[in-house]
């Protein structure tokens, strides 16, 4: 357990939503801050000026909202915090960390070129290092880096890493325009902030050490590191929308739920012994960087599917209604009555693996004109069954109480009374108040419409057999 108090960001860009490697990120520092009881901050970086969008920054705050990973402080917008960036630069400018570069975008290639043809590495070779230029229209500034040596820290994850200096160059920390680079803010960002554990993705191992050594030169505190492995499709490749690796606002409209979505992603790369699933409490109280591991997790969306499947099953139909209810309304089902929402979802609620799923198949619930499918019509809504159905109604209208006990009942009489087996008037009670040849159970079904709906679709259905005789 760390003795001070954890410090940790999330630091997305808003260049695009934010996809299942970002909310595992984050996922990871609010679960490690969370159990030590520190802080979580939001930082928003969005210095590309040019790739940065409103609407992905909305997006972004609210894919953390729904997932449920609330921040302490934020979100910050880099964009509006260059003060604090230029007095860093000037104290590295002032201390001779830094200095003024004055080689033009063609010299430099040109250079490269020429590094290349030697066989040499395509870094700058320093040549305004030592010249104490002063500022000019269309320079930058670069760190002094140790050119001999190594940078080093020791990764909370993956152990012990190193580079030697010799294979770093002299990083830009403000370019021509006058804005910072992501070195630069990133680093005077997490000082400013106070961030002391920096919980990342392992493709940003390489930008550690230049980080590092900005730190260094500012005479400042390094943080704790910790790089998480990557997340890779069942191909074992980077994980992409071609292995159904979507935005987290793409699963939500897709009917999953903020928990089933969270438990999957802390599993890839994560493990508490043979434990798959957790609730968010047990997260808190297991989560650990020691039991991250060093290799990749492989995302499984057809796992993560029968996960939210397992989930709806356990939810409360209260808490499932409320969730439901707007992918109803998305369908133009409009005044729902949550009584009968809620009975429609005990019906479905073994058979379902999303909430969209629930919402088509819960339809016929609540359509006022249901519309029948040709198969079961021309198979079960036949004339020879015009006189059960007529039967059957007339011993539903006398039927006084309409929950399926009372419903078993009255159908038994009806049976015995017509010297028939229930098989042969099932599929077409079903197809008549469904509309389908798959659905719930009967008796549920018809609890959950009512007698007078249910009264009314059979009617509509021994109309409909009389068109076609």
């Amino acid at each position: 357990m760390p003795r001070e108090k954890v410090v940790t960001r999330f630091p997305p860009s808003p260049t695009g939503y934010l996809h299942i490697g970002g909310a595992r990120t984050a996922l990871f520092n609010w679960l490690f801050t969370r159990q030590n009881n520190g802080k979580f901050i939001l930082r928003i970086e969005d210095t590309d000026r040019e790739r940065s969008t409103e609407e992905a920054t909305s997006a972004i705050l609210e894919s953390m909202e729904w997932l449920g990973l609330d921040w302490d402080e934020g979100p910050y917008f880099q964009s509006q915090r260059y003060d604090i960036y230029n007095d860093m630069i000037e104290n590295l400018l002032s201390n001779g960390q830094a200095y003024h570069c004055h080689c033009s975008p063609e010299e430099l290639e040109q250079r490269r070129k020429e590094a290349r043809a030697k066989g040499l590495k395509p870094k700058y070779d320093g040549k305004c290092r030592k010249l104490g230029l002063g500022p000019a229209p269309g320079s930058v500034v670069r760190l002094k880096t140790p050119e001999t040596g190594v940078t080093h820290f020791n990764d909370l994850i993956k152990g012990y890493i190193r580079f030697d200096n010799e294979e770093l160059d002299d990083l830009i920390l403000r370019r021509s325009d006058g804005s910072p680079t992501y070195h630069m803010a990133v680093v005077a960002d997490d000082i400013n902030l106070g961030i002391n554990y920096v919980i990342r993705g392992d493709d940003h191992v390489n930008n550690t050490p230049r980080q590092i050594l900005i730190y260094n030169a500012l005479k400042k505190p390094l943080p704790r590191y910790a790089h998480v492995p990557m997340i890779l499709g069942p191909d074992k490749t980077r994980l992409s929308k071609r292995h159904g690796a979507l935005s987290v606002l793409a699963y939500r409209d897709m009917g999953y739920l903020p928990h089933a979505l969270l438990n999957s992603l802390v599993r890839l790369g994560w493990s508490h012994g043979d434990q798959e699933k957790f609730t968010m409490e047990e997260l808190i109280e297991k989560f650990s960087l020691t039991n991250v591991g060093k290799s990749a997790g492989v995302f499984n969306a057809e796992k993560m599917l029968d996960l939210n499947a397992r989930y709806i099953r356990e939810s409360s139909n209260d808490f499932l209604a409320k969730k439901l209810i707007p992918f109803l309304e998305q369908l133009g089902l409009k005044n729902l009555d949550t009584k009968a929402v809620l009975g429609a979802i005990t019906t479905l609620k073994p058979r379902s693996k999303t909430l969209a799923d629930m919402a088509e198949a819960s339809r016929f619930y609540f359509q006022r004109d249901i519309a029948y499918e040709k198969q079961g019509d021309n198979k079960f809504l036949k004339p020879d069954v015009l006189a059960l159905l007529e039967s059957l109604k007339t011993h539903l209208e006398k039927t006084s109480k309409f929950d399926q006990e009372s419903l078993e009942k009255t159908i038994a009489v009806f049976l015995e009374e017509n010297e028939i087996k229930l098989k042969k008037i099932a599929q077409p009670l079903r197809v008549a108040l469904t509309g389908k040849t798959a659905s719930p159970g009967i008796f549920e079904v018809m609890e959950v419409l009512g007698k007078e709906k249910v009264l009314e679709r059979i009617e509509k259905a021994m109309n409909h057999i009389r068109t076609k005789a």
